[in-house]
């Protein structure tokens, strides 16, 4: 699978207070855009918890072992 670099990309994030949605710069982060289209299409962030969150900073999630320190068993630079 392979994004459109010309295209607007947007997730949502449901939750149980409310959904998050996010855009995806594709024309700056390509390859890490392509891998979070692929991943979410495939069901791989289902489910998945926010396991750490800084107020007013960040959140970061998508962690099927819910731990931080899974992932999908490869990396990339982008």
């Amino acid at each position: 699978m392979e994004i459109d670099r010309s295209k607007s990309y947007e997730a949502v994030f449901v939750t149980e207070i409310g959904d998050i949605r996010v855009r995806l710069f594709a024309d700056q982060a390509p390859v890490t855009v392509n891998n979070f289209v692929f991943l979410a299409r495939q069901g791989y962030y289902d489910n998945t918890t926010f396991h750490r969150v800084l107020p007013g900073f960040m959140a970061q999630g998508g962690d099927p072992t819910g731990t931080g320190s899974g992932g999908p068993g490869y990396t990339f630079e982008d």
